[in-house]
């Protein structure tokens, strides 16, 4: 790497010279640190997603460490004259949302909500998707981003069973437990500050803890420690619709995967799952919260008003939208009954038919289908005990259907659920455009070794 980019002296350069390169390569030097390891990059961006505090002046920490890990990896591609990734079918749909919501804020004064809301939803996303396959193109580097799932997910969980626990003491980052930040200051809600976004990540990081069980790279007393924790974490959200997709999910596991230790673990989830249900009920504090969640109706009531607010709005402007970040003040307009000055739609769906209309959501529908497309292809014979196995891909289908129950109910603008469905994504993505791309290199070796 260092030959890539630095700069190599003859031995009758003059000193005046000599000491002009190598301040060359002291300049360089941080683009060759950059450079050195893009996996890393791409695992401390995530981590800056999952754990950016908003109480601290320097809250773009994971806007720095994004441009960051575009700036590494860009750098590596040049010094190695690699192309860093071509587009997929996918490509297409997400660059079209992206360019609509670029176009909806372009016309209008800078508002940095509105560009935050379109880096987390659209333009991070889209890069970690095409990043992927060139980040993690060795077996090493995607262990690396497992082990890091792993223990996000050991985290999430450890963070989320302490306060259900009250033991507040050993939550870390402390801004969790602030009530004037974020919403569900009563439930684990963990560093994203929303219930509904913990309980999606947990889900997501479940099944990578699963398929790294299949395959052993999850196993002993660590194994036992975290699959069990799994179900009470989820528990301690206190969301329906996080724990109907869970539940939803360990069934069609436990009854249909054609792994046979992913069955036998997800049974034991489902086991451990009921047991903590059970032992919780038998104590006054935890049996009276899950009662009045269960019981609870005002959600439900809310939910239907807005939902009608938003359908009112899009049947308004249902070609163009009413654009980025407009939606919140206009709502509140369209809504009876609540005295918000703004109101969210709690629908990913109506979101994206309210703000951008009906060609947005048909960009959305075309994007989701060539998510779900992705399970389709096939693991290299090679890759058999690889993480992109075969496994992977029939656990992508639970994978995205996790996201999109969860988005039904809430507005995925969550950076990090986003970054790390949309990575899994690109890996899938990449992995099938090398197996198309595999014949006609042959051919093309073939034809080259008959012409010599």
């Amino acid at each position: 790497m260092t030959q890539a980019i630095g700069v190599r002296l003859a031995p009758s350069v003059s000193m005046p010279d000599r000491l002009s390169a190598t301040g060359i390569q002291l300049a360089l030097r941080p683009l060759q640190l950059l450079a050195a390891s893009p996996p890393t990059l791409v695992i401390l961006a995530l981590a800056a997603m999952l754990l950016r505090p908003p109480d601290v002046a320097f809250y773009e920490i994971d806007r720095w460490m994004f441009g960051l890990l575009v700036l590494g990896v860009l750098t590596r591609a040049v010094a190695h004259r690699q192309v860093v990734s071509g587009t997929t079918k996918a490509s297409w749909p997400m660059l079209g949302l992206t360019l609509l919501s670029v176009a909806s804020v372009s016309g209008q004064n800078f508002d940095a909500q509105a560009w935050s809301l379109i880096a987390a939803k659209f333009i991070v996303p889209f890069t970690l998707f095409h990043l992927a396959g060139f980040v993690f193109a060795s077996e090493k580097s995607l262990r690396q981003f497992e082990t890091f799932a792993l223990i996000a997910l050991a985290y999430l969980c450890f963070t989320a069973i302490a306060f259900l626990a009250g033991a507040t003491s050993l939550i870390f980052p402390r801004f969790i437990l602030d009530p004037s930040l974020g919403y569900h200051a009563d439930r684990a809600r963990g560093p994203m500050l929303q219930a509904v976004a913990n309980g999606v990540s947990i889900n997501l990081l479940a099944l990578l803890a699963l398929h790294a069980f299949s395959r052993g790279r999850l196993k002993g007393l660590k194994a036992l420690l975290l699959l069990a924790a799994i179900p009470v974490a989820i528990l301690a959200t206190m969301t329906r619709a996080v724990w109907l997709s869970f539940v939803g999910m360990s069934i069609v596991l436990a009854l249909s995967s054609h792994d046979r230790r992913i069955r036998c673990a997800s049974r034991a989830v489902c086991v451990c799952g009921l047991f903590s249900v059970l032992l919780l009920l038998s104590f006054p504090a935890p049996r009276n919260a899950l009662r009045d969640r269960l019981r609870e109706s005002d959600p439900v009531a809310f939910r239907q008003s807005v939902y009608r607010g938003s359908w009112q709005m899009f049947l308004e402007r249902p070609l163009a939208g009413w654009g980025v970040n407009q939606m919140p003040s206009e709502l509140a307009r369209h809504v009876r009954g609540y005295g918000e000055k703004e109101l969210y739609p709690h629908n990913t769906y109506l979101e994206l038919l309210t703000e951008h209309g009906i060609l947005g959501f048909l960009l959305y529908a075309w994007l989701i289908w060539k998510l779900w497309t992705l399970r389709r292809g096939a693991a290299p014979h090679s890759d058999r005990n690889g993480f992109l196995n075969q496994n992977l891909r029939a656990l992508w289908p639970l994978m995205l259907a996790v996201y999109l129950v969860n988005a039904s109910l809430v507005v995925m603008n969550y950076q990090f659920v986003n970054g790390l469905l949309f990575t899994i994504a690109g890996l899938l993505a990449a992995q099938n455009k090398q197996a198309e791309e595999a014949p006609s290199r042959l051919r093309r070796i073939g034809t080259s070794e008959l012409k010599c």
